[in-house]
């Protein structure tokens, strides 16, 4: 079969494919990430890129999503495109993955007490060598020791550890260190060092979100955070969110390449924190990982299709404790990966992390955690009881499904005020507008009301003399940012068809939090604490997101944005035994509502598509 060489700008990477390959995979082939939101179908139009050099005709069906004129500059969709010329395709701004604001991290403190046990512990052993009245093998002498500082009865040991313990231990005058490891079965020990090595024992915590995959190195003896990395997670090259990254493992991609994303990410993120801090990754014992459901299933290579098919059941909620390396994970070869258990298809270990690690689990007090991202996931509780669900935002609060919505980026508008008819934003990296995120859509739709621009419906007062605003298609628009201020030169508007977008996004999220309130029997002035979760939430303005009705009207000061809770959770359960096991229980133990067959939400649902919401009494403090 024929290859040709396709050149990627402006990374300036080539990669050479066979005759007939699509170029969204050739892309996928030269490490070149192209957006992808909707996992390769060819209905989201968001892999545009163009042919600079060599032929490729546009897919008829693709045509749609261009002018005449675009066509002829040479604009098609990697995912509906073939390749049968030697090319150079130039990858849009709007089409690439740029730097962009990754939540690494929430409270740095260290879990517990000088009492807490990590999950590994490295054990210094000196043993008293053996004689004829003494005997006993060397596996059994190295037992009875551990059975001293650990009070545990018995312990596994891989053979590798077994195939050189009796030449260790005579080399090094019976001075080793063992490294165990907690399981739910009880002790197994990982690893046995000549002399004293329990100065070097590191361990790993992620968060294995949906956009971002983040790592923490921890000195697991000290309980330091050494180093912090984070990344996008590759496998948005398969789709922007679980539904369509599901649909290509079940589909014509197979599970394999979001599986090798990513472990790929975790490696690349590992090595880097290993090597910024000259500490050898046979130094690093344990993982603990996190995730929503279908992250999980993904990063353990478990088939993901039933999760998102009523009745919705994944593979497992509780994951067995593995070998990284089982997975291709490069720390030392025996060390053990640990993940977050789940509670449903759509509340997984992220939520059962942060729920751990932000206490609610562990006080009288009833509190809620709140992280929104495409799905909206809610927990509330106290020690005694905790139920949780999930609804469905959509992408809006992640820019996706708005016109010039995009992701928390380098040029992304983030904040907004409108006042007498003057727009001033700010722009993450104070770069030229490419288009506006989550925190500034939020920001436009409550400006936009505010001023009388658009109704408590969401819709344009079109009489207005207003410059900024105009009619295409029958669709009424906005001006946030003019074209000659724009990295494009493009226009940036928001439109009445993004503002619905939003108002149902935001509908759902209110709507599941005041189902959930209810439900439970309770107003929402009986909450004492909202905790709101991720990257989102600690770019939003509180005030603002209450008064287009996505947060409860409750006083400010109880609602508390506490970061990535995901990864502090995953932290904590890294350095204390116990941690990792309330996450067990609290996963155990938390009751799922399942909103789309709980006939209240909708009626919530359909309550909440209003500015703030048709219950005014729901939002006494708001006043436009």
């Amino acid at each position: 079969m024929k290859t040709y060489t396709v050149n990627f700008l402006p990374d300036n990477l080539s990669v050479e494919v066979e005759e007939a390959t699509l170029i969204a995979e050739a892309a996928q082939q030269a490490g070149v990430f192209i957006k992808n939101l909707c996992g390769g179908e060819g209905v989201c139009g968001q892999c545009r890129v163009q042919v600079t050099s060599g032929i490729a005709e546009a897919e008829e069906h693709a045509k749609a999503f261009f002018s005449d004129e675009e066509i002829e500059k040479g604009y098609i969709l990697a995912c509906q495109t073939e390749i049968h010329d030697d090319l150079e395709i130039t990858i849009p701004p709007e089409s690439r993955m740029e730097e962009s604001q990754i939540m690494t991290g929430g409270a740095t403190e260290a879990y517990g007490d000088s009492e807490a046990m990590p999950v590994v512990r490295k054990l210094f052993i000196e043993l008293t060598p053996p004689t004829l009245e003494d005997n006993i093998a060397d596996m059994e002498r190295i037992s009875r020791e551990l059975r001293k500082q650990l009070g545990w009865h018995s312990f596994e040991i891989h053979l590798n550890c077994l195939q050189h313990l009796s030449d260790n231990l005579r080399e090094n005058e019976w001075k080793v260190t063992a490294t165990v490891v907690k399981d739910r079965n009880g002790y197994r020990i990982l690893k046995i060092d000549p002399l004293d090595t329990t100065a070097h024992n590191y361990g790993v915590a992620i968060d294995v979100g949906t956009t971002t995959v983040v790592a923490q190195l921890v000195d697991i003896n000290s309980w330091e955070v050494v180093g912090v990395e984070g990344t996008h997670n590759m496998q948005a090259s398969y789709g922007e969110d679980v539904i369509s990254r599901m649909i290509y493992a079940c589909g014509k991609g197979g599970l394999h390449p979001l599986h090798e994303a990513v472990v790929k990410n975790i490696n690349q993120l590992i090595e880097k924190l290993a090597g910024d801090n000259s500490i050898p990754l046979e130094e690093i014992n344990v993982i603990v990982a996190t995730g929503n459901t279908t992250m999980g299933h993904f990063l353990l290579g478990l088939t993901p299709c039933s999760i998102r098919l009523d009745p919705y059941v994944p593979t497992a909620d509780v994951y067995p404790p593995i070998l990284a390396k089982d997975i291709g994970i490069h720390i030392h070869p025996n060390g053990v990966l640990e993940t977050i258990p789940n509670v449903a298809s759509y509340v997984g270990g992220d939520i059962v992390a942060g729920v751990m690690s932000c206490g609610m689990a562990d006080n009288p007090e009833v509190k809620g955690l709140i992280d929104i991202g495409t799905n909206g996931e809610i927990a509330i509780g106290n020690n005694e009881w905790l139920v949780c669900c999930s609804a469905s935002a959509g992408p809006a609060f992640e820019g996706g499904g708005t016109r010039c919505g995009m992701r928390a980026t380098k040029g992304a508008i983030e904040k907004v005020e409108i006042t007498n008819g003057e727009v001033k934003y700010q722009t993450i990296g104070n770069a030229k507008p490419r288009g506006i995120c989550g925190s500034g859509l939020i920001d436009c739709i409550y400006e936009l009301v505010r001023n009388g621009i658009i109704g408590a419906d969401g819709k344009f007062h079109r009489n207005r003399d207003d410059a900024r605003l105009g009619v295409e298609d029958n669709i009424a628009h906005y001006t946030i940012a003019h074209a000659h201020e724009t990295e494009s030169g493009e226009t940036i508007v928001i439109t009445e068809s993004d503002i619905d977008n939003l108002i149902k996004s935001k509908g759902a999220v209110f709507a599941a939090i005041k189902s959930l309130v209810d439900y439970i029997g309770l107003t929402f002035d009986q909450i004492d604490n909202f905790y709101v979760a991720g990257g989102f939430g600690s770019y939003l303005n509180i005030s603002k997101a209450v008064a287009i009705g996505l947060l409860p009207d409750i006083p400010r000061e109880k609602i508390q944005f506490i970061g990535n809770s995901s990864l502090t959770g995953a932290r904590m359960c890294l350095l204390s035994e116990a941690a990792l096991e309330k996450c067990m229980n609290i996963s155990r133990s938390m009751t799922n509502i399942e909103l789309s067959v709980y006939q209240p939400f909708m009626d919530e649902y359909i309550a909440a598509l209003f500015l703030p919401h048709t219950d005014r009494k729901l939002f006494p403090s708001v006043e436009y």
